[in-house]
């Protein structure tokens, strides 16, 4: 069959939108292809910085005919049905459908037939469709009419069974040629098929596939490293942005001033990696930085690349220079001064909720509070609060911003946290001691943590403790300004300030109860902003903060680890206990576990025999519900062995599964209730629970409600599908 080859050769795409870039334009046109019935047996996208572009294996010269029915609406339907139905089968009127007879009458047929088309000229119809609506997450003029892309446009080339598509695109050229590497071989390249195309772009210094880039940077990399007895600091996000920013990469060592050591390492690697996209070396032995980087270039350079490397070196000395000069100026003060705190009093955390200084007090409260729940001292809680966000107003975090957290720490690790003057106004001073002292400096810089998916999670208590207070204050401020987040947007980072209380949580196996107490709403009133919530306010809003957007993040951390949504339903029964992510996820583990062995299987097949049951007779007379639930069970109504039976089972079971959920030992109150699963089967299979003798029916629905009972203290079984 034949092949599919689609270059769009333009200016510069930015590294970080070409992968995007790939799968947008891979599904864009394998959809507009299907809409014909075209569909190829193969296909792979490419992207280098001047070019993206689509191959196909197996795509059919022609679509086939088509032949189908679609049925309408009836005769005689309304007008707007009529109208949808004609709309959506293609027809001019509804005077070319047909009328069939049926059961329920007569009703209109469209029978549509759409003859087979070549496959070029579908290309030629979708292939600017496709570009013209491309998502570039921004875009330009191209240069040619209204056409909208990332950079302007040198050349479509869409090739298929070795011819070129004619492809009208507001004057975009349209040529069966390509080009190679800007500086190497700049000439025009023919091109007929996809396997001429890439052999002849390798010739002409491109390397098409990124992930080919990607692997000899690092090859190469890795080998200059070795000739010198040092090791490369791998990265593996800026190896993705190095191999979009070259077609034809060449890894160069470059040397800088071994002064600069004297600098944190965390700023070198910074500078190294935002301002000029190189990779940090260091020594494997002493695991520091060494007097090196790598570069990679997108030239092969005559003199093996020594002025390239030099001419790195020196923009990185200035780089440099300048983060000394901020961090010299840095270190000539404590971490927290008086100058700092004013500084912070004027930097807005937001316009409704106070200053940065304002949520400092905010959090060190709620440090305070949380402490004891986290297993840290509170007087650690409360200082490394009221340190942690003083290098918002440092030189360095104001030139890399990246750096915050980290740079407090170094600087407290520097010196003494308080002035001397500042000591005495506050009564306050350091806490002695290295273990005390370490607790602090983690807190300082993992309070942000997790910044995202593969973030790593603070876990020295007093970091924890910071880290939650920093994220709860903000969620229940922003709750209370009604700045949630919404469908289309998530200004304040609300999803990620819950995903990383609910992981500091569950990873550190934390059992804070959100919603339940007063923690929360006792924090509210801390705002102190005129106009913001009256008091009874703030417990509905906690409610609604942790009950229904906490408890929803939960619920997707959960479904994406593999457990089943309804067993999370059934498991999220909040109002059998207060909200605790730990107890719940334990609960949905427990449960899922419970749900996979005969006994469960068996059990909730049981449970959901007696509730319909209950509710086919609830339903048939009214008031039998409270009739029900007026009296438990009496014994000297059960006549039958098997009620008898299940009874004492109910009431063993029941007891110990109560116990066991009050400990937070959800799967040993599983293990309790499947001994539940032989008496329940020997019920509903042996005795009717419909007896003629009134008194009978209704203490065996009662007996019945007793299983439901039982059960829903676990969780709520109703919920669960299957």
């Amino acid at each position: 069959m034949p092949h599919l080859l689609i270059e769009i050769l333009s200016e510069e795409i930015p590294a970080r939108m070409q992968a995007r870039a790939e799968a947008d334009l891979r599904k864009l046109i394998l959809e507009g292809l299907a809409a014909f019935g075209l569909k190829p047996q193969a296909a792979r996208t490419f992207s280098t910085p001047r070019r993206l572009g689509l191959a196909a294996e197996g795509l059919p010269a022609a679509s086939a005919a088509v032949a189908e029915e679609r049925k309408g609406p009836r005769v005689g339907a309304p007008e707007a049905a009529i109208q949808g139905f004609i709309k959506a089968a293609g027809l001019a009127s509804i005077h070319e459908a047909d009328i069939v007879d049926d059961k329920k009458g007569q009703s209109y047929i469209a029978r549509i037939h759409r003859p087979g088309r070549e496959t070029t000229g579908v290309l030629a119809e979708i292939v600017p469709s496709v570009l013209k609506a491309f998502p570039w997450p921004k875009s330009m003029r191209s240069g040619y009419g209204d056409l909208a892309w990332v950079r302007p446009i040198r050349n479509v080339l869409v090739m298929f069974d070795g011819e070129l598509v004619a492809i009208e695109l507001e004057r975009v050229p349209n040529r069966p040629e390509t080009c190679g590497h800007r500086f190497h071989a700049p000439q025009a390249i023919p091109v007929r098929r996809f396997e001429d195309y890439e052999r002849k772009l390798r010739g002409a210094f491109v390397m098409l596939e990124r992930e080919e880039r990607k692997a000899t940077i690092i090859a190469d990399a890795r080998t200059l490293c070795a000739a010198r007895n040092l090791e490369l600091v791998e990265d593996m996000g800026l190896l993705e942005e190095a191999a979009g920013l070259v077609e034809w990469p060449v890894a160069l060592m470059g040397d800088m001033d071994p002064a600069f050591l004297d600098l944190p390492s965390e700023v070198i690697r910074l500078t190294m990696r935002t301002h000029q996209k190189y990779f940090a070396v260091r020594d494997p032995k002493t695991r520091r930085l060494a007097p090196h980087f790598i570069t990679v270039a997108n030239i092969e350079a005559k003199d093996g690349g020594r002025a390239i490397a030099a001419g790195n070196a020196r923009v990185l000395s200035a780089r440099l220079n300048d983060a000394r000069f901020f961090w010299a100026k840095d270190r000539e003060t404590p971490l927290y001064t008086e100058e700092r705190r004013e500084k912070l009093k004027g930097l807005v955390f937001h316009a409704r909720l106070g200053s940065v200084w304002d949520k400092v007090e905010r959090v060190a409260a709620l440090a305070r509070d949380l402490a004891p729940i986290c297993g840290a001292d509170p007087d650690l809680c409360e200082e490394a609060a009221r340190l942690a966000k003083m290098d918002l107003v440092a030189e360095t975090v104001g030139e890399f911003p990246e750096l915050q957290g980290q740079i407090g720490r170094l600087l407290y690790e520097a010196g003494p946290a308080l002035s001397q003057k500042e000591g005495q106004e506050s009564g306050k001073s350091a806490h002695g001691g290295s273990k005390a002292q370490s607790s602090i400096a983690a807190a300082i810089e993992d309070h942000y943590r997790p910044l995202g998916p593969n973030d790593r999670v603070p876990t020295d208590p007093v970091a924890v403790t910071l880290a939650l207070a920093d994220k709860l204050d903000s969620l229940v401020g922003f709750w209370a300004i009604d700045e949630k987040p919404t469908g289309s947007g998530d200004a304040f980072g609300s999803r990620r300030a819950a995903l990383g209380v609910l992981r500091i949580l569950l990873d550190n196996m934390i059992p804070l109860e959100l919603q339940k107490g007063s923690l929360l709403v006792n924090h509210g009133p801390r705002y102190g902003l005129p106009g913001l919530l009256k008091a009874e306010d703030w417990a509905p809003l906690i409610a609604d903060l942790t009950l229904g957007f906490l408890l929803d993040r939960l619920t997707v951390s959960l479904r994406e680890e593999g457990f089943s949504p309804s067993h999370c339903a059934a498991a999220f029964e909040t109002r059998l206990l207060g909200f605790s992510p730990l107890d719940l996820r334990r609960r949905v583990e427990a449960l899922d576990a419970f749900l996979k062995t005969d006994s469960g299987e068996s059990l909730l097949a049981g449970y959901k025999r007696a509730a319909n049951i209950l509710a086919q007779e609830e339903k048939k007379q009214p008031g039998l519900a409270q009739e029900i639930a007026a009296a438990p069970a009496a014994w000297d109504l059960l006549q039958e062995g098997a009620e008898k039976a299940l009874f004492e089972a109910l009431k063993a079971a029941a007891g110990e599964a109560q116990k066991s959920m009050a400990q937070g030992r959800f799967a040993d109150a599983m293990t309790e209730l499947a001994r539940l699963r032989g008496p329940v089967d020997a019920l509903l299979d042996g005795v009717l629970i419909n007896a003629k003798d009134p008194s009978l029916r209704l203490n065996r629905l009662r007996l019945l409600a007793e299983i439901r009972s039982a059960l829903l203290s676990v969780a709520n079984f109703s919920k669960i599908e299957g």
